[in-house]
This record gives structure tokens, sequence and C-alpha cells, in this order.
């Protein structure tokens, strides 16, 4: 099974996002020796969205083509000055 301890996982968190994008669905994280949460690979994520919610996957689909395209917004845009 795929499980690392938050501790592992803080120290190598670059190496952990690119693992769970290129070879894995997910990664389970362990805090004190229990289970408390999971990393997902963005496609798996989508996938289990899109099992509950078809908008959802059509707003993401959206979402994506619109990025592509370069209609994007900057930090700034979005957040104003901060």
């Amino acid at each position: 099974m795929n499980i690392v301890s938050s501790t592992v996982l803080r120290n190598n968190l670059a190496d952990t996002l690119v693992e769970i994008s290129h070879k894995k669905d997910f990664l389970l994280v362990a805090k004190r020796g229990k289970i408390t949460s999971a990393l997902v690979n963005i496609d798996f994520f989508e996938d289990l969205i899109a099992l509950t919610n078809k908008k959802y996957q059509e707003s993401i689909k959206k979402a994506r083509e619109e990025y592509r395209r370069g209609e994007i917004f900057s930090h700034g845009e979005v957040f104003g000055e901060i």
C-alpha cells in the first residue's frame, strides 16, 4: 500500500508530488501511525469527482481548454494587491 508519514512527506514534498503525478494515483498520509489524509493525482481526483457530479467534470474540461488558449488571470488580478 502507498503510505507515507507526514514527516517524510514534509521533508520530500517536491519529490512526492512528482511521484504522485507520474507514477501513482494516490498516496495515503499517516500522522502518528494513523492514516489521516491522502494526496491524489489530479486525473484520479477528477475521476472521483466525476462519479458524483458531471457538471463539475464539465467545468474542469472547460477550465483546461481556457488555460490551453492562454485565457488566464494573474495572481494580482484574482486576489488584488496584498
